[in-house]
């Protein structure tokens, strides 16, 4: 586990209930992350967290042509990290799309966690968050092409559509990643 990271994709209030793009039953997921966050801290094992962190007039919005409303604006409440997620201080924050005619689902996209984490000696990395689709498949996709051995947290993934995340699931294991839950991390550190 000494070579190892935890990465939290995007749980950010627009993609929790209530949220502009809220996934069903998000919420639910936080206090196991927060679980996650504890044993990890616990080990002095690194924690990331990826963030959409968009420009107003962002490509991915519907008004630009994109598939989604506006969501996760840097700087709004919409972008923050609810205040339950218990994220600690030494948390490394990678923002993503943040180039206004640039899409990012993954958290290696335009960002600097792909050199952040071979610096640090990091060969393994546990993923969680949301939407597991979307941004938790593309981050946990690259992770694999890059080499990294990967493992997504099943118990602290959430979803928009639940067929949907089947399948990126099937796609993410068929990729390479493993796959575990709490009681399998708790035993493995």
């Amino acid at each position: 586990m000494e070579s190892s990271a935890l990465i939290i994709v995007d749980v950010q209030n627009d993609f929790l209930e209530g949220g502009v793009l809220g996934a069903p039953s998000s919420r639910l997921i936080i206090p196991i992350i927060n679980q996650y966050i504890r044993v990890f801290e616990e080990k002095n094992i690194p924690i990331y967290a990826t963030r959409d962190w968009h420009p107003p007039d962002h490509i991915s919005f519907i008004m630009r042509g994109g598939r989604w409303p506006p969501h996760c604006v840097k700087g709004t409440p919409g972008a923050e990290f609810p205040k339950e997620l218990r994220l600690p201080k030494s948390t490394h924050i990678v923002s993503k799309a943040t180039e206004p005619d640039l899409e990012a689902y993954s958290g290696f996209q335009g960002t600097d966690l792909e050199q952040m984490l071979k610096l640090s000696g990091t060969t393994e990395l546990y993923v969680c968050g949301i939407a597991t689709e979307y941004c938790v498949r593309s981050t946990v996709l690259d992770a694999i092409k890059k080499g990294f051995s990967t493992t997504l947290l099943l118990d602290a993934i959430a979803p928009i559509e639940r067929s949907d995340s089947e399948s990126a699931i099937k796609e993410m294991r068929q990729g390479g990643c493993k796959v575990a839950r709490l009681d399998d991390i708790l035993n493995i550190i």
